[in-house]
């Protein structure tokens, strides 16, 4: 497996992510938005994730060259995003965010069905190429934090744009893919999502998506408000991700001793908690700094025990389309529920219980893996 150039994609790919998630809803605070209308442009950011990847799946199933497909779309993704340089009016980024992500979700599903095949003979080593974008994450979020602070918050804008020229120039490394793994799923791809275990897993990561709608959308301004600054706000999501790059370096001897099932419970359970104590302790700054921890789970685990489910439920011709429902389904549809609703119940209820209503939609999602999916996946 080429271990390093896939490593330089993921660092740059989720550098991107941690300029935009924590910073661009205080950008949009700062040029005048309400909550309501940052909860609304977030969801365009993930809503674009129920389209997107299908419909690079496809394109990319016909085929041969699907790296190919990952370079062009980051090329324009780059493109679409410098779009925030010529105005802020709503509408404006609205159609300039929907163009971005439409091409910016391209590449990850492509990606990743690339990595799982290479490392399906070893649990839990997709973790050690993943931690890469945790890394690209930390080095993104901290050193953006104290520029922000001095300069304001525009600063994110050129800074996103700089790493997409990253993506773009480690793109051109990457090697074509060859479909690996177990033979393909007898019957049609229809077939084989509608089975009552997979509705159980998808409707469970849906769920546990839209309960961090509030985190990925208000976090930082929730923080901002009790008094944090920019360089401190930056500081405590550069630690809950090195509590994530724990986790992936862990999941190995996690998945050997514990069934997927059993790591997907547990990350459900913890994120009800960490949901409580950001939406009614912000000012405690231990407590905070223990939610932080619990993104290893809320994310680390979670996430890499969903790829591990992935893989398992669709194989061999099925995968790029498997993995693309997943994204659309928990990233994109749930992911844009979450952060329209906080949005609106930010403005109308409050931030504590926007977060009690994340908290729920864990338990509820710990419910449906509990009762529904069983143990045999």
């Amino acid at each position: 497996m080429p271990y390093w150039r896939l490593s330089d994609f993921y660092f740059f790919y989720f550098a991107v992510l941690g300029a935009l998630v924590p910073y661009w809803g205080l950008y949009l605070q700062s040029v005048g938005y309400s909550p309501a209308d940052i909860g609304n442009l977030m969801a365009l950011l993930m809503l674009s994730r129920i389209v997107a990847p299908n419909v690079w799946a496809w394109i990319a199933a016909r085929r041969e060259a699907r790296m190919a497909v990952v370079r062009l779309a980051s090329l324009l993704a780059l493109i679409a995003f410098a779009g925030v340089f010529l105005g802020s009016g709503f509408w404006w980024l609205a159609l300039v965010m929907l163009a971005f992500s439409f091409f910016w979700n391209a590449s990850l599903p492509l990606l990743e069905v690339f990595v799982m095949n290479h490392t399906a003979a070893r649990p839990g080593a997709y973790g050690r190429v993943r931690l890469w974008g945790s890394i690209g994450f930390i080095a993104a979020v901290a050193a953006l934090g104290p520029v922000l602070d001095l300069r304001g918050p525009w600063w994110v804008l050129p800074a996103i744009t700089l790493l997409l020229g990253g993506i773009v120039l480690f793109s051109q490394t990457l090697p074509e893919s060859e479909m690996r793994g177990p033979a393909p799923q007898p019957g049609p791809f229809l077939k084989t999502v509608l089975r009552p275990e997979i509705i159980a897993f998808l409707l469970a990561c849906l769920l546990m998506q839209v309960s961090h709608g509030p985190y990925y959308t208000f976090y930082s301004i929730l923080l901002e408000s009790h008094g944090y600054t920019k360089t401190a706000i930056g500081l405590l999501w550069a630690f809950a991700v090195l509590c994530e790059i724990g986790v992936f370096l862990a999941m190995p001897r996690l998945l050997a001793r514990y069934d997927v099932r059993t790591v997907l419970l547990a990350s459900f359970g913890l994120a009800s908690a960490r949901w409580l104590l950001i939406g009614f302790f912000p000012q405690d700054v231990a407590l905070i700094i223990l939610a932080q921890v619990l993104h290893a789970a809320t994310f680390g685990s979670f996430h890499a025990a969903g790829m591990q489910m992935v893989y398992r439920f669709f194989t061999g011709r099925h995968q790029h389309r498997g993995q693309a429902v997943y994204s659309t389904v928990s990233f994109g549809l749930g992911g844009a529920i979450g952060s329209f609703y906080s949005g609106h119940t930010w403005e109308a209820l409050g931030p504590a219980v926007t977060y009690s209503i994340a908290a729920g939609c864990a338990v509820l999602a710990f419910g449906v893996a509990f009762f529904l999916l069983r143990p045999r996946t």
